[in-house]
C-alpha cells in the first residue's frame, strides 16, 4: 500500500517550496519572459527608443548566412563534446574502478579539473597550443604539423572541443564511477564463471546497467555544450577565425554586447532556448525508452 504524506495545512507544502519557486522565477522565468518581449522589439543600445517590430528580428536572423553557419558549428561542436567527453570519461572510470593500489590518488587527480573555471581552462589550453611557444604546438611542429588555431578553422574547432571535453571529464567521471561501483559484483562474477570475456561482460552487463547514468550525463553534456562553453570559446578563439567557432550562445553575446543589436540578440536567445528544450524533450521522449532502470 502506497504511503502518502499528509500536511495539516494546505498552505504548508507551498510554503516549503516557496524559496525554490522564487529562485526559479527570478533567475529563469523572469529573464526568459524579458527575452521574449525584447525579441519582438527594436531598440537602441541604451534603450532610449523602443519600437514593436513583430517577427522582423527572426526573419532577419534566418536571412543571415553567419547565423545559419552558427547552427552547423553548434551541432558539430556539441556532438563532439558530448560523444568524446562521455567516451573518455567512461574509459577513465572503468580503469579507475579496477585500480587497487593508489586508487584514491588516481580518483582525486581525475576530479581536479572540475574545480577549474571554464575561462581558466580555455586560457590554459590556448597557451599550450599557442604557436610557436606552446608545449603542444612545439611538439606538433616537430612531427610536421604546422598548428595555428588563429588562422586554421579546423585547428580552432579542435582546440575548443579539447578544452571543453577536458573541463567536463571530471563531472562525467564522478557519475560513471559511482554507477560502476553500484553494480553488484555477483553479476560480474557469475558472467566470469560462465566464461564471458571482459569485453562481453562490459557490453552485456555493465553498460546496460549504466544506461540511467549515461542518459543523465547525455542530457547534461548537451546542455553544457550549448551554454557553459561560452567562457572557453571567449578565452581561446573569440569565435574565430572569422565566425568558424562562434556557437549560438557566443553569437548571442557578440550581437548583443559588441554589435549592440539588442532585438536580434534577444531573438537568438529565444531560438536557443527553444532548441535546448526541444532536444531535452526528444531525449526524454525517445532515448529514455532504451534506458533500463
Amino acid at each position: 500500500m502506497e504511503k502518502r504524506v499528509r500536511f495539516a495545512s494546505a498552505w504548508l507544502p507551498w510554503l516549503l517550496v516557496a524559496p525554490q519557486l522564487a529562485i526559479v522565477t527570478v533567475f529563469f522565468f523572469w529573464p526568459a519572459g524579458q527575452a521574449l518581449v525584447q525579441s519582438v522589439m527594436e531598440q537602441d543600445a541604451f534603450g532610449g527608443h523602443v519600437e514593436f517590430v513583430g517577427w522582423t528580428n527572426f526573419e532577419r536572423l534566418f536571412n543571415d548566412a553567419t547565423y545559419l553557419q552558427s547552427f552547423r558549428v553548434t551541432a558539430v561542436f556539441s556532438l563532439l563534446v558530448a560523444v568524446i567527453g562521455l567516451a573518455v570519461s567512461l574509459l577513465l572510470a572503468v580503469m579507475a574502478d579496477r585500480v587497487v593500489r593508489g586508487a584514491r590518488w588516481y580518483k582525486t587527480l581525475l576530479i581536479w579539473p572540475y574545480a577549474v573555471a571554464p575561462a581558466v581552462a580555455g586560457v590554459l589550453w590556448m597557451f599550450m597550443f599557442a604557436s610557436p611557444m606552446g608545449v603542444v604546438a612545439w611538439a606538433l611542429q616537430h612531427v610536421g604539423v604546422d598548428w595555428n588555431h588563429r588562422l586554421n578553422s579546423q585547428h580552432a574547432l579542435t582546440l575548443v572541443v579539447l578544452a571543453a571535453v577536458w573541463k567536463q571529464i571530471s563531472y562525467n567521471f564522478l557519475f560513471f564511477l559511482a554507477g560502476l561501483q553500484s553494480i553488484p559484483r555477483s553479476l560480474i562474477e557469475a558472467a566470469t564463471i560462465d566464461g564471458a570475456t571482459p569485453w562481453r561482460r562490459f557490453w552485456t552487463i555493465v553498460f546496460p546497467l549504466l544506461s540511467p547514468t549515461t542518459f543523465f550525463l547525455l542530457v547534461i553534456n548537451v546542455v553544457y555544450a550549448f551554454f557553459d562553453t561560452f567562457a572557453i570559446i571567449d578565452a581561446t578563439t573569440q569565435g574565430g577565425p572569422g565566425k568558424d567557432t562562434a556557437i549560438l550562445v557566443y553569437k548571442v553575446y557578440y550581437d548583443g554586447f559588441k554589435a549592440l543589436d539588442m532585438g536580434g540578440s534577444a531573438a537568438q536567445s529565444v531560438i536557443l532556448m527553444a532548441i535546448v528544450i526541444a532536444l531535452t524533450v526528444v531525449q526524454f521522449r525517445y532515448i529514455e525508452r532504451k534506458v533500463q532502470y
